[in-house]
């Protein structure tokens, strides 16, 4: 029951977001996040011997999200995340040992590029023209795909899917990918029916076929995703990367498949703009 409470809450606070909020909002929200996910990590990461600083990550995070508002480019985030792994490799050579100070370094920079990169993409779709179809349609295929894969998966999962979370199935994964293509169709179908009626607020131009090639990358994505988190936890030996979310572990494993389905869906848009294949 806790959980399904926890997972009520969390998708009509961010379906209240996407539709009511302000772009500020969305980014405080979603730097709030990576900063709570950041925490979760550098626990993890310094579960092993790591001695990462949990101060740089924490303003490192809030940085990349800076450069996100409006006023900055998106190119603007190569740089910055270059000039904050060499502040944290001058801090870890100069305070030693000298044997950390690759590791540490590598695992801050990682930090950075798993948690922090991924989710300061969501304002920028939200800021598209089509954004506000295109961040609910990411969310609702994540979200649908984690839904059938638990309980398909529970009910008929047979055959392992990977030993990096051994209760993972095939049948899981192939209803998540079936559950992700149908929320995705869901998201097209509301935004037809609504701009029938003058309403386009979910208004998607591209073919239903394109939209249904997306729900799949997102989902492949999110799954893979969702994989590499349980890696990253069994690698410390935990079962959870903390207990904020009542049901569902931490933060991190609450949005571990978003990492990798954000991006996923932002190198698609630009591979879209630049073949000129139409908008969302």
């Amino acid at each position: 029951m806790k959980r399904i409470l926890t997972a009520i809450l969390l998708i009509l606070g961010v379906v209240a977001l996407i539709f009511l909020g302000q772009l500020w909002m969305l980014t405080a929200v979603a730097c709030l996040i990576a900063e709570l996910a950041a925490f979760e990590y550098v626990a993890l990461a310094n579960s092993g011997g790591g001695r990462t600083p949990g101060w740089w990550m924490a303003a490192a995070t809030a940085v990349m999200f800076a450069f996100t508002l409006p006023g900055f480019h998106f190119e603007a985030e190569l740089p910055v995340l270059s000039a904050l792994a060499l502040l944290l490799l001058a801090w870890t050579g100069f305070r030693g040992p000298l044997d950390r100070v690759l590791p540490d370094t590598a695992l801050g920079l990682f930090g950075l590029v798993y948690i922090a990169y991924p989710l300061s993409l969501l304002p920028m779709l939200w800021n598209r023209d089509d954004g506000k179809p295109l961040v609910l349609f990411l969310m609702v295929c994540v979200w649908a795909g984690d839904i059938a894969a638990l309980y398909v998966g529970r009910a008929f999962g047979r055959h392992k899917l990977s030993y990096l979370s051994p209760n993972k199935t095939w049948e899981g994964s192939l209803a998540s990918v079936a559950g992700s293509v149908l929320a995705g169709l869901a998201v097209v179908a509301a935004g037809e029916f609504l701009s029938a009626r003058g309403n386009t607020v979910l208004h998607i131009l591209e073919p239903v076929w394109q939209s249904v090639v997306l729900a799949v990358i997102i989902n492949l994505a999110a799954q893979l995703g969702d994989l590499l988190e349980s890696a990253i936890k069994r690698g410390a030996g935990v079962k959870d990367s903390g207990t904020l979310l009542p049901g569902h572990g931490g933060v991190l494993d609450r949005i571990d498949a978003l990492l990798l389905a954000a991006p996923a869906l932002w190198c698609v848009l630009l591979l879209k703009d630049a073949f000129s294949l139409g908008r969302f």
